[in-house]
């Protein structure tokens, strides 16, 4: 009987905490430099701002920032069947391909980067939000256009979230951007949360009703 009422004892300490850990929301961050947190400490980028934010509102959430300064689509694409493993999100937001761009990169291979890594979040349950980015003018205007719509087909063709463009009122305002005239600062990591939060909260109602 003593071993018995121990076991008892012991599923109702654990099953609070399993309760919990079900019903947290799970983000995973897959990016670049730009949610990275780029030359500054990790607690003054958007991503732990915002998941300061979401605390704030009581909201239930736990975010893996699994972004990589310099990351390409191709990099990306071969950590991420780990960092899914490990994050186990419910909501994915994707936010690669400037580097990509940068170096010039085959505009197919990008496409086909993301759309893999789009349906290895969907194969897994997770909602999908794509992060839009815009190339520098100086790249042409047709290698910039094309690069731009790689973005806005992906998230027509597998009906993902899309964010236009993530640095909305930020890119090129030089009291935003550091030195390089590239990278945004401190002052712009606030602006960077608020263009993606609203993105972000209706996939958590989602998740929650999802679990209850």
């Amino acid at each position: 009987m003593g071993l018995i009422k121990k076991a008892i004892i012991s599923i109702f300490l654990v099953a609070p905490m399993l309760c919990i850990n079900a019903s947290a929301t799970n983000i995973l961050i897959y990016g670049d430099s730009l949610s990275a947190a780029y030359n500054m400490p990790v607690e003054k980028g958007w991503v732990y701002l915002m998941e300061q934010e979401l605390k704030n509102r009581s909201l239930d959430v736990s975010i893996k920032n699994g972004s990589i300064s310099g990351e390409t689509t191709s990099g990306g694409l071969m950590r991420f069947k780990q960092q899914l493993k490990v994050s186990s999100p419910d909501i994915v937001l994707i936010e690669l391909g400037a580097n990509d761009g940068m170096r010039g990169t085959d505009l197919k291979t990008t496409r086909a980067n993301l759309t893999k890594m789009i349906d290895m979040s969907q194969q897994q349950g997770a909602q999908v939000i794509l992060a839009g980015i815009h190339l520098p003018p100086n790249f042409g205007r047709t290698y910039t256009k094309r690069f731009d719509q790689i973005f806005i087909d992906l998230a027509k063709k597998d009906k993902v979230d899309f964010i236009p463009f993530i640095l909305e009122n930020v890119a090129t305002i030089p009291e935003l951007t550091q030195r390089d005239g590239l990278h945004p600062n401190q002052k712009a990591q606030p602006i960077i949360m608020q263009n993606v939060l609203p993105f972000i909260l209706p996939l958590i109602s989602d998740s929650a009703e999802k679990s209850q």
